[in-house]
């Protein structure tokens, strides 16, 4: 007979429940006096997903943190839309809005590992309360034309935004501990969620700047993001225990993580420097739509990829990204903009499997107390690679000796991301 999981609660240690679908059984044969169809056992929903969402509690929380994550496609666009109207200057907006990503980067991993240390709705809540009166206070300042260094200051005030799509893994990691098939499904599914969040996002958030005044696609994001962790955090059945304090410093002290954080780097400059070139090439009101279709692809992959019964090996998914970058290079050099769009459709379907793959690495090498922190350090590193892949593809769509040049950058990232994943050997073999 297996072993009960333990989890420590406030009162000791208890036994945790078992989430596995299991099958139906046969029940006895009920007497003529007692036949009522809800006793009888359900059948399990023969797709992946859906037996997801029969877990208690799933639903709830996952609503919840659609709702909040909707507006981190969204904050970057209303504050160029909104600091460029009022200055006239994207090279400002562009700066103001880097600010606050590097900023975000370095409070991050610290954000996390109070999550890790005092659970999510202790702290997401106050840090997100204070994360919106930030995008508030940025916004009064854009519109009342405040100087220069004020929008600085107050865009650093959004730092404190906790990572919303590793406390949903996370919950899936807890609840689906030990069913490794099930935990594959549910990180496919978030991975989907996170490409269709950040595809509408923008589109979201260019329509109400547009349609309505400059501001209100910040206004909109701020009360989404801090009402969907509201509904979030109010789901504590789901949530993860908190678990016992540690000693252990970083997760990068992990073996295996460094490497894999430095993978993340160089597929996160795949990201960055595609949109960038992408946008540049197009050059007009469709390149968004254009764009879009990789981040549908993704989507798509992502999907399908949660219903695989294997999952395939980290360099394996990588090797497949660096293929299939030459598409839009290839697309791009024959002029055709209609072949872009094809071209990075397919391209596109590389990224949710190597974005699941990567991450389920990621919560198999970090320790259960720190996971919200491993996470979290994978999303810094690849942020910090989307910055650097932008910078890079902007100095390339400038400096190009011809209109394809700039879609070598994202070809050369993949490619360095398949590298360093076959010299350091990370994802080779699954840690104990």
């Amino acid at each position: 007979m297996p072993q009960p999981d333990l989890a420590l609660t406030p009162a000791g240690p208890a036994v945790a429940p078992r989430y596995r679908t299991r099958p139906a059984t046969v029940s006895p044969s009920p007497s003529p006096h007692h036949d009522h169809d809800h006793d009888r056992p359900k059948a399990s929903p023969a797709n992946p997903y859906l037996r997801l969402f029969t877990l208690p509690g799933t639903r709830a929380f996952t609503a919840g943190n659609l709702i909040a994550r909707l507006p981190m496609g969204m904050f970057g666009v209303s504050a160029v839309i909104m600091i460029a109207a009022a200055y006239d200057s994207y090279a400002l907006a562009g700066a103001v809005t880097a600010t606050g990503m590097a900023a975000g980067a370095v409070t991050a991993p610290w954000i996390a590992r109070l999550v890790d240390r005092y659970g999510q709705a202790r702290i997401a809540v106050p840090a997100t309360a204070y994360a919106v009166l930030g995008h508030l206070v940025l916004l009064l300042c854009v519109h009342q034309r405040a100087p220069l260094w004020a929008l600085f200051a107050t865009t650093a005030l959004t730092a404190t935004a906790p990572n919303t799509g590793g406390m949903s893994r996370a919950r899936w990691a807890h609840l689906l501990k030990g069913d490794q098939d099930a935990l594959h499904t549910a990180n496919s599914f978030e991975q989907a969620a996170d490409e269709l969040c950040f595809m509408l996002g923008p589109v979201v958030a260019a329509v109400l700047c547009s349609t309505l005044f400059p501001e209100a696609g910040t206004l909109t994001a701020a009360v989404l993001f801090l009402g969907g962790v509201l509904v979030f955090a109010a789901q504590r059945s789901t949530e993860p225990p908190i678990a016992p304090r540690t000693t252990a410093g970083s997760p990068l002290r992990v073996p295996g993580m460094g490497a894999l954080m430095a993978v993340f780097l160089a597929t996160g400059a795949v990201f960055g420097s595609m949109e960038v070139v992408t946008l540049a090439y197009v050059d007009g009101p469709v390149a968004g739509p254009v764009l879009a279709l990789q981040a549908a692809g993704s989507c798509a992959a992502g999907l399908l990829y949660g219903r695989a019964r294997r999952t395939a090996r980290l360099r394996t998914c990588l090797a497949a990204m660096a293929v299939l970058m030459t598409l839009p290079l290839l697309a791009a050099s024959t002029g055709s903009l209609l072949a872009l769009a094809g071209g990075l459709l397919v391209a596109g379907m590389a990224t949710a499997p190597t974005m699941v793959t990567g991450m389920g690495l990621v919560q198999r090498l970090t320790p259960a107390s720190q996971l919200n922190e491993g996470m979290t350090l994978a999303v810094t590193a690849l942020l910090g690679g989307i910055a650097a892949g932008s910078a890079t593809g902007g100095w390339a769509a400038d400096h190009a000796p011809f209109p394809a040049f700039g879609f070598l950058i994202p070809l050369t990232a993949a490619t360095l991301a398949l590298t360093l994943c076959a010299a350091t050997g990370v994802g080779r073999r699954a840690p104990a």
